[in-house]
């Protein structure tokens, strides 16, 4: 009973980091892009700076994602609490 509730659990709590991570990343390029429009709108002779600027931060946001799925996906196929309840249960 248990291991069920604790592997149920963790799939809620994967779907949830997966889709928060995705979410999160979704508002920032939003934001992003809308900034970077405005910006070379301002001042169109700064486009070249403000797009390097622009991929860098593009390249923070997506590694913090891709860190969210790697933790997510370890929790999900190498949960390190399944050893923990087996021995708990005394399974």
């Amino acid at each position: 009973m248990e291991l069920s509730l604790l592997l149920g659990n963790t799939a809620i709590a994967v779907a949830i980091l997966i889709g928060a991570g995705a979410l999160g990343t979704a508002i920032g390029f939003g934001i992003l892009g809308g900034r970077f429009l405005e910006g070379s709108a301002r001042q169109p002779e700064m486009i070249p700076t403000l797009q390097v600027k622009m991929f860098i931060v593009a390249g923070l946001l997506d590694a913090v994602t891709m860190i969210g799925v790697g933790i997510a996906l370890y929790l999900l196929f190498a949960n390190p609490f399944i050893a923990i309840v087996s021995k708990a249960v005394g399974g």
